[in-house]
């Protein structure tokens, strides 16, 4: 089950806009690096006057005109060249500017036509070098525009003082914004202590991506000490930047207090066995946590030993990735045994992929998922493994649901629906995996679910049926 961080998986958060983001040919393109040109360096704008400057003089004309009229007018305001594609998409859902070379202005422009915009719900402004003037112009469009739900600003370098904006809006708290995305920004631990601050009493959002930033122990410290205030997020990735024990201690105390988040993405850091232990006693406690990725985070088969010790009493964490650390087999054997003694368990997928298993350990495997069928471990196997995963995935299974459909003289989706007590188009991963290995109509095992799911096209936790209709 693949739960991706840029999708909120949570089915009791807004659901994830369902238009697909059109593809943008760089043919498309009209670049809006090329601003108009003065011989005199313009003074640097105060906030408070790049905020007005979204209220344009002649203000009953913008909102009577068309958007796109309104766009054009707007570029002409600010001196740029209009972007094609933002013409020709304004009326979808998703509207797709990621590596536009908008700029500050550009983004301006677009800042000053979303004001009266109903349509946009989810905006993608990734890499596009919009400093800190195109950020106090979003900030100021999303004062007025109560549309808006997503919006990406992932790879812009905005820094301390995109972060200070950021954090003064967030703190308003007045905005339809429930899923920010600021990856790969240069934020450092002064950035932290302000979104922090911000985000202690913002409940409006609910997903939030700081990966591939530089924050360090002390910037996780700032953060352990939010998600213990926070009642509003759901969803934290806080992959690629520089925690280590410290942090990883921080951010496990705040947990403790933490009741709303559901999803944390903590890979490619330093947490160590120090941090696994922290982790693991969390999981005692928690009951709130659905999905955690500690994956390469040098965590060795003592600090597996110490994750599975939470593992034994958690009964709601459902995802566990621990792949790329310094495991061998006998750190995944200390984690399927605690599963498999935690008899309220809901765990559906542990990812141990990188670790090399033997026969010995599937036959343990089984044993497990015979006490928990919604179960399933994606390790690597030695080449030639004699068990059941190389000999079935050989054969399609849903080609052996496919004949035994025709045999029934029924179609292959009646077969998925009689799998579901509600008799709906969707199920749980973990509820349709375990419906399915229970059923004694079609002999199918683990391995061949697996493939099962990835051709329902699962997402968010879910698995659709609708696909084969």
């Amino acid at each position: 089950m693949d739960y991706d961080d840029d999708d909120d998986f949570d089915s009791e958060t807004k659901d994830e806009t369902e238009s697909a983001l059109a593809h943008q040919d760089s043919d498309d393109t009209l670049y809006c690096e090329g601003e108009a040109t003065t011989s005199v360096e313009k003074e640097k704008p105060t906030r408070e006057d790049s905020e007005t400057d979204l209220e344009i003089e002649d203000t009953e004309k913008f909102f009577s005109i068309g958007q796109a009229e309104l766009y054009l007018e707007a570029c002409k305001l600010v001196g740029v060249v209009p972007v094609s594609c933002f013409i020709r998409n304004m009326e979808e859902s998703c509207m797709n500017l990621n590596h536009h070379g908008l700029g500050p202005k550009g983004t301006k422009a677009i800042a000053i036509t979303l004001v009266s915009n109903t349509t946009i719900l989810k905006l993608e402004l990734e890499d596009n070098c919009i400093m800190e003037e195109g950020v106090l112009s979003m900030m100021g469009m999303l004062h007025e525009n109560y549309y808006l739900q997503e919006l990406n600003m992932s790879n812009n370098d905005l820094g301390l003082e995109g972060a200070k904006i950021i954090s003064d809006f967030l703190q308003e708290n007045n905005s339809s914004l429930w899923k920010l995305k600021l990856s790969g920004n240069n934020f450092r631990e002064e950035a932290a202590a302000v979104l922090c601050q911000a985000l202690s009493s913002n409940y409006r959002i609910r997903s939030l991506n700081l990966s591939h930033n530089h924050f360090n122990d002390v910037g996780g410290e700032h953060l352990g000490q939010m998600l213990a205030l926070n009642v509003g997020l759901q969803s934290l990735n806080l992959s690629w930047n520089h925690f280590h024990i410290r942090a990883a201690v921080a951010l496990c105390n705040g947990l403790r207090s933490n009741v709303t988040l559901k999803k944390l993405d903590v890979s490619m850091n330093g947490f160590g066995n120090e941090g696994a232990l922290a982790l693991g006693d969390v999981l005692k406690l928690n009951s709130c946590l659905v999905y955690i990725d500690v994956s390469r985070n040098g965590i060795t088969n003592e600090g597996a030993s110490r994750i599975s010790r939470g593992l034994e009493y958690n009964e709601s964490l459902q995802v566990l990735k621990i792949f790329l650390n310094p495991m061998s087999m006998e750190g995944a054997v200390f984690l399927i045994m605690a599963i498999k003694r935690n008899t309220k368990s809901r765990m559906e997928e542990l990812d141990i992929s990188n670790i090399l298993v033997t026969e010995q350990f599937v036959k343990v495997l089984d044993g497990v998922c015979a006490i928990h069928p919604q179960l399933d471990v994606i390790y690597k196997g030695f080449p030639g493994l004699s068990c059941k995963s190389t000999v079935s995935l050989c054969i399609s299974p849903m080609k052996l649901i496919q004949n035994y459909a025709d045999q029934q003289k029924i179609s292959v989706l009646e077969f998925f629906k009689s799998l579901n007590p509600s008799g709906t188009m969707t199920m749980p991963v973990g509820d349709f995996r375990k419906a399915l290995i229970q059923q004694d109509k079609v002999p199918i095992n683990r391995y061949q679910i697996r493939e099962i799911i990835k051709r329902l096209d699962e997402k968010n936790g879910v698995v659709d049926f609708s696909s084969l209709a």
